[in-house]
């Protein structure tokens, strides 16, 4: 996950300054009648190229409208776009990020694209609307994964401990799980990474206790005494020596995913996105194996799980061309051909239609993700409300906290508070 390079008083503030501008921004109508977009994402080459043939075909069918490709990569997305909405110059298409759809959306930087029949009765209800909130549709989403444990098979072999049945297990089990295989492997090989930094961790941790990390109007969904409790499951797993220590752990915070402790076969388990089931496994040289969460009660749907937006398909709210842009964004998340292009690229195909048709053409690895998202759909929670504004990257600095916790500088409870001070801070 890309760490957040705007501050959040300077992203809200460009944000802000936006809609004082006077005018028009995005595309523009060329000669002949033409009309021209912009569309904006990030990504790898692979991507670009891939993007691109999708826009060839939209063309080819659309031949009134232009799509021209602003792209790079994640390090300098979200500053250019930033100020980009603050020159009134946005593109008209924007790839969006779970992190910052609702900052962008609450400063009046995103249209509304439910006044423009982008069609979403091929997708599951929850991911319908993952982009939908404050009365307005700012996001589709295009593509789907879901929180995982990524388990390595050949630890779990070497330390003779068998892989657990991940409808059933429970967290008592997987701290019985983890600190067995800790006491049985190698030196230097841990049961499990901590979940302690990860906030999709802490979601699910919320949700099988019937809070939330965030609620639907923009808030914390939690009390300091449940973030506390969190903060001990994490303290006790580490004196049962089932995860790093707090000097490890610190020290491994920044890991791409090739250094990862997944990958240099340091974890048995990890904690990770579906999507990533590939990237993880190259590095290592070795198949993983997708894991659900563990829940309290041993039964799948109290496990929580959901659906989480890869990306999102955004546009911009000063788009001289909403129509135009509607038609676009129905075409990538409704278009056979815009299907069998991007297939997996962006995450599990969000329409059920198209994920079935485009099942036969993914490498074995993503047809493993694409079943195991189809068969959490009976068992998924309640839609997850989107990061408020403020909250983007590190705007919640969970791990942190967790720090603070393992290294003896704060108890759980004042650790817990001081977070939630610091989140509130951030959404003011």
């Amino acid at each position: 996950m890309g760490r957040r390079l705007a501050g959040t008083r300077w992203l809200a503030a460009a944000l802000g300054a936006a809609l004082v501008l006077a005018g028009c921004g995005g595309g523009d109508e060329a000669a002949g009648g033409k009309v021209t977009l912009r569309f904006t994402w990030w990504g790898s080459d692979g991507r670009h190229t891939i993007t691109q043939k999708v826009i060839d075909a939209f063309e080819a069918e659309h031949p009134n409208i232009e799509i021209k490709g602003e792209y790079g990569d994640w390090t300098g997305y979200w500053d250019k776009l930033s100020t980009q909405v603050a020159a009134n110059d946005a593109p008209d298409i924007i790839q969006m990020d779970e992190q910052y759809i609702r900052e962008y959306a609450g400063r009046g930087a995103l249209l509304d694209l439910a006044k423009y029949d982008v069609n979403l009765d091929g997708f599951d209800a929850s991911v319908a609307k993952a982009g939908e909130f404050d009365g307005g549709l700012y996001g589709v989403v295009n593509g789907v994964n879901a929180p995982v444990v990524l388990a390595n098979p050949q630890l779990f072999q070497k330390a003779g401990v068998k892989l657990p049945d991940d409808k059933t297990w429970t967290w008592d089990d997987y701290t019985r799980i983890a600190t067995e295989l800790t006491a049985k492997s190698a030196k230097g090989v841990w049961g499990s990474q901590s979940f302690g930094s990860d906030p999709a961790a802490l979601k699910i941790w919320l949700r099988q206790r019937g809070a939330d990390l965030y609620t639907a109007d923009g808030k914390l969904g939690f009390s300091a005494e449940q973030l506390a409790e969190f903060f001990d499951q994490v303290k006790q797993l580490r004196d049962a020596k089932a995860i790093p220590t707090a000097e490890l752990i610190e020290e491994n915070a920044g890991a791409t995913v090739n250094q990862s402790g997944s990958a240099t076969g340091k974890y048995a388990m990890g904690f990770w996105n579906s999507n990533q089931l590939a990237q993880v496994s190259e590095a290592a040289g070795q198949e993983f194996k997708l894991l659900r969460f563990p829940s309290l009660t041993g039964k799948p749907k109290d496990a929580q799980e959901y659906y989480k937006a890869s990306q999102f398909w955004s546009a911009s709210a000063r788009t001289k061309h909403p129509e135009e842009v509607g038609q676009f964004i129905d075409f990538l998340a409704n278009s056979d051909k815009a299907a069998q292009l991007l297939l997996s690229e962006r995450g599990t195909q969000p329409n059920k239609k198209l994920r079935e048709a485009t099942a036969s053409k993914l490498s074995p690895t993503d047809q493993v993700i694409n079943r195991f998202i189809s068969d959490l759909a009976p068992d998924l929670g309640a839609p997850t409300p989107p990061v408020p504004v403020g909250l983007g990257g590190a705007g919640f600095p969970l791990g942190e906290s967790t720090g603070e916790v393992l290294f003896g500088r704060l108890s759980s409870l004042d650790a817990a508070r001081k977070l939630i001070d610091e989140a509130n801070n951030n959404m003011e």
